[in-house]
């Protein structure tokens, strides 16, 4: 038996990429930095150690995620690894790790990614209900 399950928290280091498929999918692609703490040989001291992981999230999710999704929001990843792999145009062959995401929280207050004009997803909510409170 195999367990293929990841669950990560970090912030994005780009804002959120959405393209279709031929057939009319929504891919939604994301890059996240998840730091590691590693011991400095040298000096003995603690470092945070970045490591950039590739999300993917695929469907209806991927476009809702999207317009939340911008760099330096911090979130929190469940999903699975998969691999694939290709043919670059000079004939090479690549390959990636990354993680297909099944769940995405967004995590911290509006204030963490300075610059986002996005609103939060249930201020978006209360104005859909004509500024009436969330019924929640």
């Amino acid at each position: 038996m195999s367990i293929n399950r990841v669950n990560l928290t970090g912030n994005l280091t780009r804002d959120a990429e959405l393209k279709q498929t031929a057939g009319g999918t929504a891919i939604l692609k994301i890059r996240l930095a998840v730091n590691d703490r590693r011991k400095n040989a040298q000096t003995g001291q603690w470092e945070d150690a970045p490591n950039y992981v590739d999300v993917t999230v695929f469907g209806a999710r991927a476009e809702a995620l999207s317009r939340f999704l911008s760099k330096g929001k911090q979130i929190a990843v469940d999903g699975k690894l998969r691999w694939r792999e290709w043919e670059s145009q000079a004939g090479e062959k690549r390959s990636a790790l990354e993680v297909v995401a099944d769940d995405i929280e967004l995590l911290g207050g509006r204030s963490d990614s300075a610059g986002s004009a996005r609103p939060a997803p249930a201020e978006e909510a209360a104005d859909d209900l004509g500024g009436e409170d969330i019924p929640f």
